[in-house]
């Protein structure tokens, strides 16, 4: 799939690793149930954009995040109703905690139809990617874009009594009902990014990892610009 995307946007295949170098820049969010990636995103994506409007830079390039978006692309690509890929991505799906009865495997097997979801979904997120001066939250994103030089991958987390609390807040949830929907989502998860990376995915996949727990949106922030700027990414 990037070596079809790569021939499309006009890069020779037999110079993918010179493309990847070329290619971006771009910021990836992962983040565990419980933690708001949207907020970040939004923020982040409003101060990069006035940073590239500076006097000193003059570059004008609007920096845009990307969640929904990228689902309901896919959806037009497959010319299907985008619930339909929200539920390859169960993370995504706003799941009745009592249907929420799966095994608690640690594989999971992805059908014909499911995996030309996946493929499609991961070469639009490529696409965006290499293109840069996008945020992108989930999906995978940060395994699919490994391959692109100038990108900072970011994971959010925070303990899990915290994040359940979160989620009762939010979801009006008692403390099972919410431990469960935390637990199933993760895992959900985790087992599509391991299906996308072929193996187990752990913190050293991720360039920077936040305590969400302890730090506020504007401190998270701040700390991705001054990363962003040593990096040279923008």
């Amino acid at each position: 799939m990037k070596n079809f995307l790569i021939n499309s946007l006009g890069k020779p295949q037999t110079h993918q690793d010179e493309y990847s170098e070329t290619a971006g820049p771009v910021v990836t969010i992962s983040r565990e149930c419980g933690c708001s990636a949207n907020r970040i995103a939004i923020k982040l994506s409003k101060i990069l954009t006035g940073y590239s409007y500076r006097p000193e830079i003059k570059s004008g390039i609007e920096w845009k995040w990307m969640n929904k978006e990228v689902i309901e692309h896919a959806a037009r690509e497959l010319e299907m109703q985008p619930e339909k890929i929200r539920d390859v991505f169960m993370g995504e799906v706003k799941m009745n905690i009592h249907d929420v009865t799966h095994a608690f495997s640690t594989t999971k097997i992805y059908d014909s139809d499911k995996q030309n979801v996946i493929d499609t979904v991961s070469g639009i997120i490529y696409q965006f990617a290499a293109k840069g001066h996008c945020i992108i939250i989930g999906r995978g994103a940060g395994i699919v874009a490994s391959d692109i030089h100038n990108r900072l991958s970011i994971k959010l987390q925070a303990p899990p009594d915290w994040r359940i609390k979160r989620i009762m807040e939010i979801s009006n949830m008692n403390y099972s009902d919410a431990h469960d929907y935390m637990m199933e989502v993760d895992r959900q998860r985790n087992l599509f990014v391991e299906h996308l990376a072929g193996r187990k995915v752990d913190n050293n996949d991720f360039d920077v990892v936040f305590n969400y727990s302890t730090l506020t949106d504007d401190e998270m922030v701040d700390a991705i610009i001054n990363i962003m700027k040593n990096k040279r990414l923008i």
